[in-house]
């Protein structure tokens, strides 16, 4: 019989539950990291790189269209990757999908530019982004999964904030690979070549994916699923077992749970974005701040470690208070923190701005620290994968895959500037406290149960 209050010491499989937490933890930083590395890619080179024939802002915008591309592709990753994630296991399917994303990000580092190929470079620029789309659609819920689904019923938040927690590391890593990079290359080498070494460090993601399949069990949950089924065979005969796709079950049994936990992810994905991509091309712009590209992206890696402290103190507390009222309180600092983010930047201080950003992260970093557990609770087992990574994934298409874009929009071509982006943040904060306040309360549940 499991303990009531189990610390991670006394607990009978902590050993294996840091490995298995430790695990997906360098997994989700390194699949994040090549995400990521795109997004700040898509701000500071890919506009000279690959779309060199517009005027700066048309480029800009054009390069944060093929950051969007891979937006596209993560839902369609979620039903593909979800579907084999219920039927053949957690830990394959993610395996699969970080092998995708490591092989997709190193051919970025030796994609040729439009100064080579012309035309073919940003098409080829876009195949391979909407790769690392299907990758990241697959790879969030076989990761939050693994964790959540083998961790303790009161220590669900606490371990699956180790997976969110890939999401501010990938940032991080991301963004020191830029700054050690430009400190030790010139601006022309940069440009030219520079950019492609961090890329091109990706495949590690294929080694990382190697010790999974070799060392790492599926969860305790799907394997509890795949006896029952086992012996439903056995007493009934294989015939009367046929299943629907997982992804069909999962859409006709939690519609509602699918759509609201999309709309739950709004607000994260919409801030995130803008603070990590957006605001390099904002705080740089010369007719504003004209802050250096080093000084903001050490403001952002620094917003994003103090994001992982929030998101364990945030996953942390949901475990033992609920996962709605921390969600909600973040997304309303958040909606208001939008109006303070942007005037911070524009005094172009140093601290100023890294306070403005940090502040976004931090709220960011309340929403998504319990969101894993959070999700993980909204499905029963045999479509858990499918019906998480439908919600996760819709939710960000529609809430960061065009968020830089319409950012940069509303900031160059709207009559009110800069304040219309803070008005969107807002809107998109509103959306999420509406949705979360329309969901359950789910942390005192039991997966064994579902």
């Amino acid at each position: 019989m499991k303990p009531q209050t189990p610390d991670l010491h006394d607990y009978p499989h902590s050993k294996s539950m840091r490995k298995v937490a430790l695990t997906a933890l360098a997994g989700t930083s390194v699949e994040w990291y090549d995400f990521f590395l795109y997004a700040t890619a898509a701000a500071l080179v890919f506009p000279v790189a690959f779309f060199p024939e517009s005027t700066p802002t048309m480029g800009l915008i054009l390069s944060f269209g093929t950051f969007a591309f891979g937006f596209i592709a993560r839902p369609l990753g979620g039903i593909i990757f979800g579907h084999w994630g219920d039927k053949v296991g957690r830990k394959k399917t993610l395996v699969i999908a970080l092998v995708l994303m490591g092989t997709a990000s190193t051919l970025i580092g030796l994609l040729p530019t439009y100064a080579s190929i012309g035309i073919a470079a940003p098409i080829l620029l876009s195949i391979l982004r909407f790769a690392q789309g299907l990758a990241i659609g697959g790879q969030w819920g076989g990761a939050m999964l693994l964790v959540t689904e083998s961790a303790p019923d009161n220590k669900r938040g606490h371990y699956g904030a180790y997976a969110q927690a890939g999401a501010p590391v990938g940032v991080i890593l991301a963004n020191l690979s830029f700054i050690l990079i430009s400190s030790l290359v010139s601006e022309q080498f940069f440009i030219m070549w520079g950019w492609r070494i961090p890329f091109l460090a990706s495949v590690v993601l294929i080694a990382i994916s190697m010790y999974m399949q070799l060392h790492m069990e599926d969860t305790e949950a799907f394997k509890e699923l795949e006896e029952r089924k086992s012996k439903l065979d056995q007493e009934s005969g294989p015939k009367v077992s046929i299943e629907r796709s997982p992804i069909l079950h999962a859409m006709s049994r939690y519609p509602r749970q699918i759509l609201l936990a999309a709309g739950a992810f709004l607000s994260v994905q919409v801030t995130f974005y803008i603070l990590i991509g957006f605001v390099l091309a904002y705080g740089s712009d010369p007719n504003g701040a004209a802050m250096t590209r080093e000084n903001l992206l050490m403001a952002v890696l620094i917003g994003s470690a103090m994001q992982i402290v929030a998101q364990f103190l945030a996953a942390g507390y949901s475990d033992r208070h609920g996962r709605r009222g921390v969600f909600i309180f973040g997304a309303a600092l958040l909606g208001l923190w939008g109006f303070i983010l942007f005037p911070l930047i524009d005094t172009g201080n140093f601290w100023l701005t890294v306070f403005g950003i940090s502040g976004g992260l931090v709220f960011v970093g309340m929403m998504y620290g319990p969101q894993a557990a959070f999700y993980t609770e909204l499905f029963g087992t045999e479509v858990r994968y499918s019906g998480v990574s439908l919600g996760y994934q819709l939710g960000a298409i529609v809430g960061g895959a065009f968020a830089p874009t319409i950012a940069t929009a509303l900031w160059r071509e709207s009559t009110i500037g800069i304040f219309g982006v803070s008005i969107y943040i807002a809107f998109a904060s509103i959306g999420t406290i509406a949705s979360v306040m329309l969901l359950t309360e789910t942390f005192q549940s039991s997966l064994h149960e579902a």
